[in-house]
């Protein structure tokens, strides 16, 4: 049997609805015992420590939306994936769009939002 490795699972998970995907979950629960999501947890904090430790780990923050605040809710929702209501409230407020990303997509992000008229800063 060839080992499927774990790219392969990730980009078939892609293709797979919500629904299909916590059928899976529920899967996993019965076939080993274990819940998955709780494994996922306690592996995110060690994670994000590892990540905040290196250099190239930035901060998007939004200090103004400007004029074009649509644009720049839009901008926040495609970076995001969250709501029409959450990203309003960041544009409205101002704040992290985006935490604990490479240095290199904080500053495609924050093109994108500085382009639709949003003054942003990387931290």
């Amino acid at each position: 049997m060839a080992k499927i490795e774990n790219k392969d699972i990730i980009e078939a998970l892609k293709e797979k609805t919500i629904l299909e995907v916590k059928e899976l979950v529920d899967m996993m629960k019965e076939e080993f015992g274990v819940d998955p999501s709780a494994v996922a947890v306690a592996a995110a904090p060690a994670q994000a420590e590892e990540e905040s430790a290196g250099s190239g780990v930035k901060t998007v923050v939004l200090k103004d939306a400007g004029a074009q605040k649509l644009q720049v809710i839009k901008v926040i929702r495609e970076a995001t994936g969250l709501g029409l209501k959450e990203a309003k409230d960041i544009a409205d407020a101002g704040g992290n769009v985006k935490e604990g990303i490479p240095a290199s997509e904080a500053e495609e992000l924050k093109a994108k939002l500085e382009e639709a008229g949003a003054t942003v800063e990387l931290a």
